[in-house]
């Protein structure tokens, strides 16, 4: 029997490599996901590990989280180095004086740092074994005008010792002239560096000498790190954050973890996608193949061959097929993952593709996967081999009967799809954002599962229509395709289902999208008056000088700031709320719409006060007049007192409770914030037009901030919701591209399965011409059966996901007509180019040789 699998595996392998090939891209993106995620953490932790002080000494760290960044800068004295050094065991102390919030613009006002997201880092020059560059050009710098680049960063934006940079930091903007160049030692993170001596970075970046951001200790020999934090930290006392280089290195890996996570579920995303639409090409491949051999199949039954061996025979070459597709696969991997690093080099980030990581869980990883789906994907087929008679396949009786496996099939169907239709039910009457996310997922779950269980009991009805107009308008050829698409339900269900996949996925996140872009388009309309909003990109705050700057353009009138703050809120009912708090200038009324259930604006931003939303006060037992214990960032606490309530109808953009206070304070409990967006109206007599020129060649200094509009708010809203729905397309085009190897592998076997029924219909007078339109038809049917069954599935998943999206203030519901018509036209092409080759095959096929075909 092993023989015998061995040569039948040889024999197909041809049928078999379009099977192969969805394994191969499932293996491909695990495997490279994992490498790639591998080895820039393992590049990343040498780095932490070799630049981290034995013990790090920092301002006392809080819990709070911020959802926005407020732009304040956390420091210490540098009263507290003296007491450092008279720790027993201190070789060495330095001052750190460090912040990530700046921008570096060169003589023509264009950033100097990167346009990645990576951070442009200013610091003082400080050098010591562990730091991450080394001067490699010119010197020091010394005094205020002076300055340091890092090599990778001068190389891409043509900066030259002696030229002239601005940097805009917090407490103003300053120039620099380069005095040196500075090569990192490991591997550039891709962000920019900027380095100032130390009594120029204290005073430019933290605003006044005496302060630094954090303390670098050195260990005497033979003094560990945590000894020598123990020993600081009695000497210190409470109000510091201590860590030695392991804990600091830790910490700066778990941060980079965030960016690492992305990645690695973005490309296990589009293995999961090859995983499940192979699945379909796999079990559709091996049911065929095994109705093509039932002769064979019979003979070795006859032979004494029992239905254990017959299953394990077919199993045998299942699992051949996913070790040779594996092996192929993590090879591609390799290279998927070698790419990647090379594509991270274009975006600033120096990775080494000969330091590349392959742990021992990544190729195990790679060929249970791709042996795993195989061997699920063939059991059944097995199974229904095992079943096969010997005096049955002798008398060539087909083995895929529409008889009992179809009545159970609906059974099951109905079950799981009326779970599925119950849990959706469930998600549109929620009143609660979370049960209503988890009703949604076991709903799109339960639904599909159902629609891949049922979809051959609807081939037949669904078919007859879509392919109601074949025999008027193709004649008999019209009406063979039809028939042919309908001769085998079970064959043609796993077929579309494998395009039914990708399309559900694009049809439904194309309405939740549009639905998003609907209701943001709406929210701004209804909340957002003011006729210009400056800010930068994500609400990353910038310097006062440049709201001065917006201030003393003329033709501004009304100027109104928003800053954010994290802070937790102690509740009523005993919970300790973590989020972020919006503060605005008294003004806010003539740039923007709130709309309060009690109170208003004037009691909202007074003194002292506080207002959030009704329906989280609601949840919480809060109400005007509640005084809420507030903490706020370094420490700081106050009692606010509830001074509104607003119904915004959920529309608080992200931020929990949709807290915000007064601009005084906040001034008051967090001095040391920036502004993240500054509002604007239009003197009387300034048209807006002639405000947007003034504004921005008043701006042109400052290209971290962007001059907006309403129309230009509404289509950085819509560009931000377009990347996830590329990530989507991306998705899609992977599974058409699954879909159509499955489409071509299913109309070759058929090809191969007919060929004297081929050969029959060519010697009665069938045309070549005529045979390749009929496999083009029944391939456009198929295809087109699945875009259906695809389209109704999103449609239904996207309007369950609107009622989600509808709880959290994002109410308004559109479907993306032109979407849903490209892609029912995109399936008729997606057909017409599957059945290019097998229809090819098939015209050329000698007729004597097919009549004579066994």
């Amino acid at each position: 029997m092993l023989k015998a699998t061995l040569r039948s595996f040889l024999a197909h392998k041809g049928r078999l490599v379009l099977s192969a090939l969805a394994v191969v891209l499932s293996v491909a993106f695990v495997a490279g996901s994992l490498i790639f995620s591998d080895t820039v953490a393992r590049t990343f932790d040498r780095l932490f590990a070799s630049t981290s002080a034995d013990v790090q000494v920092g301002p006392e760290e809080d819990d709070l989280k911020e959802a926005v960044p407020s732009g304040e800068v956390r420091t210490l004295s540098t009263s507290v180095v003296p007491r450092i050094r008279a720790v027993d065991g201190v070789a060495a102390t330095h001052i750190d004086a460090e912040v990530e919030n700046i921008t570096v613009v060169d003589r023509h006002n264009d950033s100097v740092g990167p346009t990645t997201g990576a951070p442009t880092i200013a610091t003082n020059w400080d050098p010591t074994d562990r730091s991450p560059v080394r001067l490699t050009s010119g010197h020091a710098p010394h005094g205020a005008g002076q300055a340091l680049l890092d090599a990778d960063t001068a190389d891409k934006k043509h900066v030259r010792i002696g030229d002239t940079l601005t940097v805009l930091a917090r407490p103003g903007s300053f120039k620099v002239r380069i005095v040196g160049i500075a090569t990192f030692r490991t591997t550039n993170p891709g962000a920019a560096l900027v380095f100032l001596d130390t009594p120029t970075a204290q005073r430019k970046l933290l605003g006044g000498l005496g302060r630094a951001t954090s303390v670098s200790v050195d260990a005497s020999p033979g003094v560990s790190d945590a000894v020598l934090k123990q020993r600081i930290a009695r000497q210190l006392g409470s109000g510091y954050e201590l860590k030695t280089a392991k804990e600091e290195a830790k910490s700066a890996a778990e941060d980079l973890g965030g960016f690492l996570d992305v990645i690695k579920f973005v490309m296990l995303g589009f293995a999961g996608i090859a995983v499940l639409v192979g699945v379909f090409l796999i079990v559709n491949t091996f049911s065929m193949l095994i109705a093509q051999r039932t002769r064979e199949l019979g003979l070795l039954r006859a032979l004494g061959a029992d239905r254990r061996q017959v299953r394990r025979s077919v199993l045998t070459e299942a699992v051949l097929l996913g070790i040779v597709s594996s092996a192929v696969g993590f090879g591609l991997g390799v290279g998927l993952a070698a790419g990647l690093i090379k594509l991270m080099g274009v975006f600033g980030m120096n990775l080494k593709s000969t330091e590349m990581v392959v742990s021992w869980g990544t190729p195990v990883a790679a060929f249970v996967v791709g042996v795993g789906v195989t061997f699920v994907a063939a059991y059944l087929p097995s199974r229904r081999a095992a079943r096969v008679s010997p005096m049955a396949a002798l008398a060539d009786a087909e083995i895929a009967g529409v008889g009992r496996p179809l009545r159970t099939r609906a059974v099951v169907g109905v079950l799981v799809a009326a779970a599925g239709a119950a849990a959706l039910v469930g998600c549109a009457v929620a009143t609660k954002t979370k049960p209503a996310s988890s009703l949604l997922g076991l709903g799109i779950v339960l639904t599909l599962i159902a629609t891949v269980i049922a979809g051959p009991l609807l081939v037949r009805p669904v078919i007859r229509v879509l392919g109601a107009a074949f025999p008027v308008v193709f004649g008999s050829v019209g009406r063979m395709s039809r028939r042919n698409a309908l001769r085998n339900p079970r064959r043609t269900g796993a077929t579309a289902a494998a395009l039914m996949v990708g399309l559900a996925l694009v049809a439904g996140m194309s309405v939740a999208s549009a639905s998003m872009s609907k209701s943001f388009d709406q929210q701004i309309d209804k909340t957002l008056g003011a006729d210009f909003t400056v800010q930068n990109a994500n609400f990353v705050p910038f310097p006062q000088e440049v709201t001065d700057r917006i201030r003393n353009t003329e033709g501004v009138g009304l100027v109104v700031r928003q800053r954010f703050t994290a802070l937790a809120v102690h509740m009523p009912d005993g919970k300790r709320v973590r989020t972020t708090a919006a503060g605005w200038d008294p003004q806010v009324d003539s740039v923007g719409h709130v709309t309060y259930a009690r109170g208003d604006t004037a009691q909202a931003l007074a003194p002292g006060r506080i207002a959030l939303d009704k329906s989280f006060a609601d949840d919480h037992h809060a109400r005007v007049g509640s005084v809420l214990p507030v903490e706020f960032p370094g420490g700081q606490r106050a009692r606010l007192t509830v001074g509104a309530l607003t119904d915004q109808g959920g529309s608080n953009f992200g931020l929990q409770g949709g807290f915000y206070l007064g601009m005084s304070t906040l001034l008051k409990y967090v001095p040391g914030g920036q502004d993240s967006a500054v509002y604007l109206n239009a003197a009387p007599g300034t048209s807006d037009s002639t405000l947007r020129a003034r504004l921005d060649k008043a701006l042109d200094p400052y290209p971290q901030v962007q001059v907006r509009d309403q129309s230009d708010y509404k289509k950085l809203i819509h560009d931000q919701i377009a990347v996830l729905l590329y990530l989507v397309y991306a998705l899609l085009g992977l599974a058409i591209v699954i879909a159509v190897l499955g489409v071509v592998n299913t109309l070759a076997l058929s090809v191969v399965e007919r060929t004297r029924e081929i050969g029959l219909l060519r010697a009665i007078g069938l045309a070549r011409r005529q045979l390749r339109r009929m496999i083009r038809l029944e391939s456009v049917v198929i295809a087109v059966f699945g875009a259906v069954l695809g389209l109704t599935l999103g449609l239904i998943w996207g309007v369950a996901a609107h009622q989600v999206l509808a709880l959290a203030g994002m109410t308004a519901l559109a479907i993306p007509w032109s979407t849903i018509v490209a892609v029912v036209i995109g399936s008729v092409l997606v057909g017409l180019a599957a059945a290019l080759l097998p229809a090819l095959r098939a015209s050329r096929m000698n007729v004597l040789a097919a009549i004579a075909h066994e």
